[in-house]
């Protein structure tokens, strides 16, 4: 079976992680992404880990990508690329706001050029509002957003997400817009300008608790691992290692209260209805469970609790995790030979599955210009002499 996005070009002129990781989504389901470097290639390329002088970073969110570099600052790297938006279905990317436009790319342009171009962009904090001039890294939208604030535990200062929650959900956000674009644009024949800020979308998954403050006035502030709309609902002790349990419903703390012997917490007045549990979960829940929980093995606990229905997870590093049977059931440890590393190495894989679409990488990240010309002369019909001439101006490398 072929992939859904065969047959579509998008120009990816992102660097970093947030645009690069949108156009990596869009080139595991088959479009034809060129990657489109300045001359001293994207910044991640210096990003660890650094093996054989080349960058797992970079090769990870590049996979299955064409490389190409051009010269915006000479009018004929910008002639080429006023060539191939026409020859393109997308264009993205996560230049300071403004930065594209003054290259001579704004969307007026962009349409003039291609009506049905579909242009998307990731930015901080967007294309208008008062701080929308402003650059911003991840673990600024986290800070801003207020997810640092309720990130970590009450007696120590506030910690960012260990991922680049802002980046890979920026990213995600834009892919999904673009997907949304090329619907509408199939019914109408016109592309649009997509616009996705960092900021906002942290903003927007911080589920309940924008809502405590909107709705019920109450300003959240950190709170561990625990949930604190749900109890037990946190992380926990056994003998070897922590783990993590969730009880949504009184039925499963019921169960729970079997598992442990204590059956008597079930009417526990502390204890009673999940909004009495989250009210006393600490002290007073919390070590009830871990009186329990200490003095198991977790593969003990796990079997009694899985049997039971309850949900639960070992804590797992990171080696744990890539050495995880269902990791490896679902194929998400994607492998393949990289001519950046000379060897096979291994990269997470992609979680939407499509039944009869292979579930594999195509091709490695491209090295720095590796398609260039070969894109000038497939997509442009450029010839030999005039790919020279490009080569002679500094257009391209």
């Amino acid at each position: 079976m072929s992939r859904p996005l065969e047959g579509i070009r998008v120009l990816d002129l992102t660097q970093a992680y947030s645009g690069p990781f949108c156009t990596m989504q869009l080139a595991d389901m088959g479009a034809e992404v060129i990657k489109i470097e300045a001359p001293i290639g994207d910044q991640t390329r210096g990003w660890g880990p650094i093996v054989n002088d080349y960058s797992g970073y970079y090769a990870y969110v590049n996979r299955n990508k064409k490389g190409m570099v051009l010269n915006l600052k000479a009018e004929e790297g910008k002639q080429i690329l006023r060539e191939l938006i026409a020859k393109s279905d997308v264009i993205c990317e996560n230049y300071k706001v403004g930065t594209f436009a003054k290259l001579g790319f704004p969307y007026e342009e962009l349409k003039r050029i291609n009506p049905r171009i579909i242009y998307g962009s990731i930015s901080g904090f967007g294309i208008n509002g008062p701080l929308a001039s402003r650059p911003a890294y991840d673990v600024v939208a986290q800070a801003m957003s207020g997810m640092m604030s309720v990130t970590g535990y009450p007696d120590q200062p506030p910690v960012k997400i260990g991922p680049s929650i802002g980046d890979n959900y920026s990213g995600a956000y834009l892919c999904m817009g673009i997907l949304m674009s090329l619907y509408k644009r199939e019914k109408t024949g016109e592309g649009c300008r997509l616009d996705v800020a960092m900021l906002d979308t942290l903003f927007s998954v911080m589920e309940n608790f924008v809502v405590d403050y909107t709705i019920g006035g109450f300003v959240p502030q950190r709170q561990g691992n625990i949930d604190p709309s749900i109890a037990p609902f946190a992380s926990f002790h056994a003998k070897d290692c922590d783990f993590t349990m969730g009880c949504g419903t009184d039925k499963l703390w019921a169960k729970l209260c079997v598992i442990m012997h204590k059956e008597h917490l079930i009417d526990d007045p502390r204890f009673k209805t999940n909004d009495d549990r989250c009210k006393n979960f600490t002290p007073d829940l919390d070590k009830e469970v871990n009186e329990w929980s200490t003095t198991l093995n977790f593969s003990e606990i796990e079997e009694k609790l899985v049997e039971a229905g309850i949900p639960v997870g070992q804590i797992n590093d990171i080696k744990q995790v890539c050495e995880l049977p269902q990791i490896a059931a679902r194929n998400m440890l994607w492998k393949v030979y990289d001519p950046g590393f000379k060897d096979e190495v291994s990269f997470p894989g992609c979680p939407i599955k499509i039944q009869g679409v292979e579930d594999e990488i195509q091709k490695p990240a491209p090295l720095l210009g590796e398609d260039t010309d070969k894109i000038m002369k497939e997509i442009l019909g450029y010839d030999d002499a005039k790919i020279k001439a490009m080569h002679d101006a500094d257009a391209c490398m």
